[in-house]
């Protein structure tokens, strides 16, 4: 199976809480418990669920039989006390409580039986307060109370996903050809050695060694600032990477000569990575510090096996290296489309998204990030824990709304594909992928869920599916950027 780099986390799809039925049907009740349903917003359902007087009396009778087994009373046997006697021992508040909670041990599988494989794991609560059901108990009469659960959110599609049209922009960097000339150069570039120039000033070609600083202008000399972020000591530049630069800055010291500084101003370009410097008019000052050029080996088929050991000649050395660089470019290629579809397939659903499931999907991203963080910085456990208390993964799901938002509506949106045709994978496929993924966790002696993993692994493959689905009936446009 190829694999596809999903977006931050495996696809989640919204997953049914376990099935009551089974405990329902052995517990049966001496009459029905009445359960009406009312839609409410954001995909969560109110079930109001009236216990007949029937079933609180059989509650009640089975409480007050537990108790006389468990209460021992002098002049008694157990199983034996009189009911008063009884009520009047333990009391009668605690006798009514204990029956209390049994009409909803009992009751509340039947209740939820009606939203069966709808129903949100882990969604379920109890609204109605336990000291009302209290006051209002009586063995005579019937009781209600209600219940909150996220279902499943339904996926509505705004104009269909059929005859999707995709454009897909590709960086003309991936270009195999490209690379590969690219990359021959590289290796060129690093058999040979530096020299220092001596005798003229910087050209195309050359590396250069910068020590670089940066002012914004302003007319109020008082308002002038340094930019920081500008700022380098040491900055090793080739000029052979001249787009890699801020616009006008190669052009700029083309001449500089060892131990001179040169002054000029550049504009930061609105497209600029850094949202603050964009459109930002600067003042620089660059002081060239070391100078060298390459002293390169001429390139022809004498220095093949060094360009790509194992090669005879310049001819071998491309053609291995292009055949390398097609297939980064396919791969390329294929995520790029992945992604573009993905981002497409939000933007055409509808869906009214439960709390808990945004809950859930965060909490994984979140979880997910601490991983990455502490793979990276190894945070002790006092670091660990002040990243992990809910405030501040509380302050991750606000601020990441918009994203966790936008994953949602792409999985339940492949999911909902994934069913509508009818699209299925082999069970090979399944143990394949599960066991892999099983041994990257104990490789890196991270503990794990085996049902959940299986979950994830499913819904990875769902995805791979629908995504080879849509590749083949969407119309696909590439342009190069």
């Amino acid at each position: 199976m190829q694999s596809h780099q999903w977006p931050a986390s495996s696809l989640i799809k919204a997953s049914a809480a376990p099935s009551k039925t089974s405990k329902a049907q052995t517990d049966k009740l001496p009459a029905d418990v009445k359960v009406t349903e009312t839609q409410e917003p954001n995909s969560r359902v109110r079930l109001n669920v009236e216990v007949p007087a029937a079933v609180g009396e059989d509650c009640y009778r089975r409480v007050v039989k537990e108790f006389m087994k468990q209460v021992k009373i002098p002049g008694f046997r157990p199983g034996k006390i009189p009911e008063s006697i009884l009520l009047n021992y333990v009391g009668e508040e605690s006798v009514q409580k204990a029956t209390v909670e049994s009409i909803l041990k009992r009751t509340l599988p039947h209740a939820m039986s009606t939203v069966e494989g709808r129903a949100l794991r882990d969604s379920v609560r109890i609204i109605t307060k336990f000291s009302d059901m209290e006051k209002r108990y009586s063995s005579q009469t019937s009781l209600s109370y209600d219940v909150i659960v996220d279902v499943i959110p339904e996926v509505k599609w705004i104009n269909g996903y059929k005859n999707l049209k995709i454009v897909v922009e590709i960086d003309n960097e991936i270009e195999a050809e490209r690379a590969c000339e690219r990359e021959i150069k590289r290796r060129h570039k690093s058999i040979g050695s530096l020299k220092v120039v001596t005798d003229r000033g910087l050209q195309v070609g050359d590396l250069v060694v910068l020590d670089i600083s940066a002012t914004t202008i302003d007319q109020d000399e008082s308002n002038v600032q340094n930019i920081p972020a500008a700022e380098s000591k040491g900055f090793h530049f080739d000029t052979e990477d001249g787009e890699s630069v801020l616009p006008g800055f190669l052009d700029a010291i083309i001449g500089i000569q060892r131990g001179e500084t040169k002054s000029f101003p550049l504009a930061f370009p609105e497209s600029w990575q850094q949202e603050n410097l964009r459109g930002v008019q600067a003042q620089f000052t660059v002081d060239c510090k070391e100078l060298f050029y390459r002293d390169l080996p001429e390139l022809n088929d004498s220095i093949a096996d060094k360009l790509l050991p194992g090669c005879t000649d310049l001819n071998q050395v491309k053609e291995s290296l292009l055949q390398r660089c097609r297939e980064v470019e396919q791969t390329a290629r294929e995520q790029a489309t992945d992604n573009a579809i993905l981002d497409q397939l939000w933007k055409m659903v509808e869906i009214d998204i439960p709390q808990s499931l945004f809950e859930e999907q965060g909490r994984e991203l979140y979880g997910a990030k601490l991983l990455e963080i502490q793979s990276k910085m190894k945070l002790n456990e006092q670091q660990l824990a002040s990243l992990s208390n809910p405030k501040a993964v509380n302050e991750f799901l606000e601020n990441q709304r918009e994203n966790i938002t936008k994953l949602i509506k792409q999985n339940l949106a492949v999911g909902d594909i994934f069913k509508r045709e009818n699209l299925q994978f082999s069970s090979e496929e399944l143990v394949k992928e599960v066991q892999n993924s099983i041994a990257e966790f104990e490789r890196h002696k991270q503990e794990y869920d085996e049902e959940r993993v299986k979950e994830q692994v499913q819904e990875v493959l769902e995805g791979a599916k629908v995504l080879e689905w849509l590749k083949e009936h969407a119309e696909i446009q590439y342009i190069t950027r």
